[in-house]
């Protein structure tokens, strides 16, 4: 019989094999797709995901934004599959992210965005999947078969894809990413997620934040809490949680903050200030002299911030794993969930 939690750890553990797979094969699709992006010279990038793929996407946001100066933003399908929009998007690259490609209202409204006149990219696990069919272009993630229900190496593959096509896109260096797959052996062989697990064993909620391109990572971390140990988690960005939550935050309620080496971290110096000076229950992760009274801490290596996500989710994931199995939770069979969600 398989030890509870034994698939979801496995392909923890897999992830530094995962990417650097993912960066053996970047000079091929990676850079296809991304030079007929180039040639179609959009003005607009639409992005369309659920669940753990929207975070990833989040982290495409901010990468689109940045490196390329491209407007971006994330769509609701549910404006062309239930409520029948017409849009106009001569001018638009619609990118879809999913781990398994399946979900069939990310299916319907990329057929709809490539009727309305944009172009249609899929970034999937999975090639011969239906929304990989349906894009005009697409792009495997390369995460190999993904078979806990709580995403793991999907989403650090969807975040390598997705900065590997926006430097491709630039025309820059994307061999700035070869340090990721050993950053992440180091961070994964630390343990430091594991060994934390114990101090929230009994926590029912708390709070995760973080700014800029540390944000999906806050918001990816809340919701494997969520979903392996059932707690109530949120997630904030690090502005948004200084207008009001901050007003919940007290010494029963921890708060996980990701902190990026780099403008990110130094954007989120006020809410740490706040948090500390609230006595808050306060675990940092990353750049850990921001907050040197911190109840709790997991440093990280200086990388890149914009290629920091990678890593960052690393320890948060085995955090996600171990607690739910201190809880007496087996996280590969999280209850009423599946690993494909049907949604229209």
């Amino acid at each position: 019989m398989t030890a509870p939690g034994a698939v979801m750890l496995t392909e923890i553990l897999e992830q530094p094999r995962a990417l650097h797979r993912l960066l053996e094969a970047s000079d091929g699709e990676i850079t296809t797709v991304a030079g007929r992006i180039r040639a179609r010279d959009p003005r607009f990038v639409l992005l369309a995901a659920r669940g753990t793929s929207d975070h990833a996407a989040l982290y495409l946001k901010y990468l689109i934004e940045t490196r390329l100066g491209l407007p971006a933003g994330l769509v609701s399908p549910s404006t062309l599959t239930v409520y029948g929009a017409s849009p106009h998007y001569d001018d638009v690259v619609w990118i879809s992210m999913s781990q398994s490609g399946g979900s069939p209202d990310l299916v319907e409204s990329t057929q709809r965005a490539s009727a309305a006149g944009a172009m249609t990219v899929a970034l999937t696990n999975s090639a011969t999947s239906p929304l990989a069919s349906a894009a005009d272009a697409h792009v495997d993630v390369l995460a190999g078969p993904e078979l806990a229900v709580a995403a793991t190496k999907s989403y650090t593959s969807e975040l390598l894809a997705s900065w590997l096509l926006v430097e491709a896109w630039a025309g820059g260096d994307m061999g700035r990413a070869s340090v990721i797959p050993e950053w992440a052996q180091q961070v994964l062989d630390s343990a430091e997620g594991l060994a934390i697990a114990p101090r929230y064993r009994f926590v029912e909620r708390l709070v995760t934040t973080g700014r800029g391109f540390a944000y999906p990572t806050a918001r990816e971390a809340a919701l494997k809490l969520m979903e392996t140990s059932y707690l109530s988690a949120h997630a904030f960005s690090s502005a948004d949680l200084m207008h009001g939550p901050l007003a919940m935050i007290d010494a029963d309620r921890p708060v996980i903050a990701v902190v990026p080496h780099g403008a990110g971290g130094e954007a989120m110096q006020p809410v740490l200030d706040q948090l500390t000076e609230r006595g808050a229950d306060l675990l940092i992760e990353g750049d850990v002299d921001r907050a040197p009274h911190a109840a709790a801490a997991i440093p990280l290596p200086r990388i890149d911030e914009d290629l920091a996500p990678i890593v960052q989710i690393l320890p948060l994931q085995q955090l996600a794993y171990a607690m739910s199995i201190a809880r007496g939770n087996d996280p590969d069979a999280p209850r009423g969930l599946r690993k494909v969600t049907e949604t229209r």
